[in-house]
């Protein structure tokens, strides 16, 4: 009867202790929900303005709508008229202001957007692969995205990683999949010293090391270097869990394009900082960002004296022709909680 009465006692047990790792186990991990509405803040003001300047020509990224966010500029605030223009080679949306004989030793201006971010995801890596098929012929209108800009070159030392890093693989997610794979194991998170920030695509794989900037260009550039279609996407992040606050700097990204998918971005950087995340930001990346811009190498609309920009995320100055680099800047979101709306929802995948 003891006996009996145990084992009875021993089922039970077992029952209660299956039952409560049925309801207590962990969900899949939740990595960010799938959009973000919030109002961000873009302000800015043009310092030490010599006494007796002609013209001061100022020139501010603006962010748009696309299939992954959308974008109402709500008000902006200048001490001139404003107009917004667009550039020719990337499309980016540009807002231009003249300053003529200023009196003032300063300029104040500050831009106020609704901004809905989605999630921006083309598959996992099974899913990528199944669709997946070699680089073909690249079509003029996608040559831009595979000819070298001035920090991101396709030949030399970069042609020969890819050769080693990508040269074998058969299909363009999987030449897209090793270069991810080399520059998140090779490289590391690090803005120490000097040299960073400017993705230079081959200082960074000597250097081994960087910014956002600094992992990104280099995969571009191997991407470019098969023939792969490759672009930068720039604007600033959102802190997770976090409803408002200032934000510090700016964050990028890249895409690849892939015939039967279309464009696929990736996040190396964001995906070093978060490892476990790694597999996530192949082929996807989340709504903590807001896009400001595309492309290096950029001639402004009115165009610049100075070259092209590296890229254009911060306000460009120049005064009576030179740039001027003595801008202060503050950036800021403030999440709207409760405020879905129909367009919050996730929006149909981007024409390829």
């Amino acid at each position: 009867m003891r006996v009996r009465a145990l084992a009875s006692l021993l089922v039970v047990c077992w029952g209660i202790s299956g039952l409560f790792a049925q309801t207590s186990a962990p969900e899949k991990q939740k990595f960010s929900p799938p959009y973000r509405k919030f109002r961000f803040t873009y302000s800015f003001t043009v310092k030490n303005i010599p006494s007796g300047a002609k013209l001061v020509r100022v020139w501010v990224p603006v962010a748009h709508t696309d299939g992954h966010q959308t974008v109402r500029l709500m008000d902006v605030k200048s001490p001139v008229q404003t107009k917004i223009s667009e550039e020719a080679q990337d499309g980016n949306r540009i807002l231009y202001a003249e300053i003529h004989s200023p009196v003032q030793p300063t300029a104040e201006f500050t831009l106020q957007y609704e901004v809905t971010r989605r999630e921006y995801a083309r598959g996992d890596l099974a899913q990528l692969e199944r669709k997946d098929t070699k680089p073909g012929v690249v079509p003029a209108s996608m040559q831009r995205y595979t000819s070298p800009d001035k920090l991101i070159p396709t030949d030399g030392k970069i042609k020969a990683l890819a050769m080693e890093v990508t040269g074998a693989k058969p299909g363009t997610v999987a030449k897209a999949k090793a270069a991810y794979d080399y520059f998140f194991s090779t490289m590391r998170y690090d803005k120490t010293g000097t040299g960073w920030g400017r993705g230079d695509a081959v200082w960074a794989c000597e250097s081994k090391r960087g910014n956002c900037t600094d992992f990104h260009s280099p995969f571009i550039a191997l991407m470019r270097a098969d023939d792969i279609p490759a672009r930068f996407d720039i604007g600033f992040p959102l802190p997770e869990n976090t409803e408002q606050g200032d934000i510090a700097g700016y964050h990028c990204w890249a895409e690849f394009f892939a015939r039967n998918i279309g464009w696929v971005p990736v996040d190396i950087s964001e995906a070093w900082n978060a490892k476990e995340k790694a597999a996530y930001f192949f082929g996807s990346v989340d709504a903590n960002r807001v896009q400001f811009s595309s492309g290096r190498d950029i001639t402004l609309s009115p165009p610049q004296e100075g070259p092209p920009l590296n890229y254009f995320v911060y306000p460009y100055v120049e005064i009576d022709g030179k740039s001027h680099e003595e801008v202060s800047r503050h950036f800021s979101f403030a999440e709207l909680t409760g405020e879905k709306t129909a367009d919050s929802g996730p929006a149909p995948a981007p024409a390829m």
